[in-house]
């Protein structure tokens, strides 16, 4: 675990960054007069599934999606 006051820290983030991604340091607390404040640490990788696509094939489209407009319109503005 690395500390690093709040001065070094705003100079030297990107070097910081650098050294959590890269796996040199697990931790890095920014302290502020001396006590710490902030701690810097990695970002867990999220591996999301596919999402495009998902619904594919359960749903069926009507031809023509616009043929309700006004009456949704009027479910809308009260006149149904």
């Amino acid at each position: 675990m690395h500390t690093v006051n709040m001065l070094e820290a705003k100079s030297t983030l990107s070097k910081l960054v650098e050294a959590i991604q890269s796996g040199n340091e697990e931790v890095v607390i920014i302290a502020r007069n001396g006590r710490p404040a902030a701690k810097l640490v990695p970002i867990d990788d999220v591996v999301s599934g596919q999402r495009i696509g998902i619904a594919k094939g359960r749903f069926v489209s009507p031809e023509n999606i616009d043929g309700s407009n006004a009456e949704i319109a009027a479910l809308f503005i009260g006149q149904a």
